[in-house]
């Protein structure tokens, strides 16, 4: 018997809903994490940031974007460091972010590689994007497979 649930204004089986990820809360999470390392540390790199939050590096640019949207992450030119300030990211994930926004709105639901590739931006700026419009409450996703980093997210 096939069971099927209303979530978001669809409807899907309970194996398509399994798979349904709360981005505003894992993104937030994230975000959180990334805020308290700087906070106790101050300025860090991407890998000591992973290394003391425990996050991958899909996770962290979520978080980044996210961060960048509330304006709390600065990002340093010289080592690319990361410390809490106002951000000088606006340009460039805002960007992107419309980008993403724009295929979204074009094909419905996208995985991140085909964004990547239809934005022509690498998967980590996809991810910050992603972060950012999260934040603003304007995507939804899933995995696209168990225990996967592989994401498809279309627009709420």
């Amino acid at each position: 018997m096939n069971h099927n649930v209303f979530n978001e204004g669809k409807y899907m089986t309970l194996n398509e809903a399994a798979f349904m990820v709360d981005f505003v809360d894992s993104f937030g999470k994230y975000a959180g994490k990334i805020w308290a390392a700087l906070n106790t540390n101050g300025s860090l790199t991407e890998s000591k940031l992973m290394e003391k939050t425990g996050l991958t590096e899909k996770e962290l640019y979520s978080a980044i974007g996210w961060l960048a949207k509330e304006n709390k992450i600065y990002k340093e030119t010289g080592d690319g460091s990361f410390r809490l300030g106002d951000t000088n990211l606006t340009t460039k994930i805002g960007n992107d972010a419309g980008i993403v926004w724009k295929i979204l709105d074009m094909w419905g639901e996208v995985d991140v590689e085909s964004i990547s590739r239809l934005a022509k931006i690498n998967e980590n700026d996809v991810f910050c994007a992603v972060g950012w419009l999260v934040r603003e409450r304007k995507l939804d996703g899933k995995t696209i497979e168990h225990n996967t980093n592989n994401f498809l997210f279309w627009l709420k």
